[in-house]
C-alpha cells in the first residue's frame, strides 16, 4: 500500500513538471516564453513558462523571428511599470542575436545550456554596446573632473553645455570649478560632443527635439554646484 501511495505522488509530481499548457517545439527548444531570470555576473538563467508575467520581466522567442522583451526600462525606480519592447531575433549556431526598438538596440547572447525547462546564456557585448560603453567612459572622465572640487564659492564656478542630441542641440549643462584645468576639461567636453554625434549617426539614434533650459547662475549648496534659472 505504501509503495502504491509513493508511486501516485511521483506521478503527480511528474505531471506538474510537464505542464501541458507549456508548448515546446522539439525542432527549436529556444522558441517560447522565458521568465524568472537569475543573474551571475554576465550569465543569465531563465525558466520556461506558458506565458510572460504581466508585472515581471521576461522574454519571448517567436517562430516568425519576433522577439519580445517585457521590461520596466533601465531606470528600475519603483513603482515599476512593465511594457513590451519588440524586435527580431536570429541564431547563428550557439549565438542569439536580437534587435530591439529601444536601447540597447542590439543584444547578443551565447547559449550555455538549453533544455525543455531552462535556458542559460552568457551576454556578449554587441558593437553598439561597446561604442556606448566608450561614450560613457568618456563622460565619466568629465563628471569626475567636475566633482573633484567642492563648491564653496560660486564665483569660482562656471558651466557649459555638453552632449549632442540626435535631433540637434546639447543634452544639458554641467558645472565646473575654475580651479581645475579648464582647458583640458573643455577639450574633453568637445571630444564627448563629437563622439556622441558620431554615435548617433552610426546607430541611427532618435531623440526629442526639445532644448534644455540654460541656467542663469550657480549656487553652492552643501559643497555641490546647483543651477539657478
Amino acid at each position: 500500500m505504501k509503495t502504491g501511495y509513493t508511486l501516485l505522488i511521483a506521478l503527480l509530481l511528474l505531471a506538474c513538471q510537464n505542464n501541458p499548457e507549456i508548448s515546446i517545439d522539439p525542432e527549436n527548444l529556444l522558441i517560447g516564453n522565458w521568465i524568472d531570470s537569475s543573474y551571475d555576473n554576465e550569465i543569465v538563467t531563465f525558466q520556461r513558462a506558458a506565458s510572460l508575467n504581466e508585472n515581471a520581466p521576461g522574454i519571448s522567442f517567436k517562430e516568425n523571428s519576433v522577439f519580445i522583451q517585457r521590461t520596466s526600462g533601465w531606470c528600475g525606480t519603483p513603482p515599476l511599470t512593465f511594457y513590451d519592447d519588440q524586435g527580431t531575433w536570429k541564431s547563428q549556431e550557439s549565438l542569439i542575436i536580437m534587435s530591439l526598438e529601444n536601447f540597447p538596440k542590439n543584444l547578443q547572447w551565447r547559449i550555455i545550456s538549453l533544455d525543455n525547462n531552462q535556458l542559460t546564456v552568457k551576454r556578449e557585448l554587441s558593437e553598439q554596446e561597446k561604442d556606448h560603453q566608450d561614450l560613457m567612459n568618456l563622460f565619466n572622465e568629465i563628471t569626475t573632473l567636475s566633482n573633484s572640487i567642492s563648491c564653496i564659492d560660486s564665483n569660482n564656478w562656471s558651466f557649459t553645455s555638453y552632449g549632442t542630441k540626435a535631433c540637434g542641440g546639447p543634452q544639458g549643462f554641467i558645472a565646473y570649478s575654475n580651479e581645475i584645468d579648464t582647458v583640458e576639461f573643455l577639450k574633453k567636453i568637445e571630444a564627448y560632443n563629437l563622439a556622441e554625434k558620431q554615435y548617433n549617426i552610426k546607430w541611427s539614434i532618435f531623440s526629442t527635439c526639445d532644448v534644455p533650459k540654460q541656467p542663469t547662475s550657480i549656487e553652492c549648496q552643501n559643497g555641490y554646484p546647483i543651477f539657478k534659472y
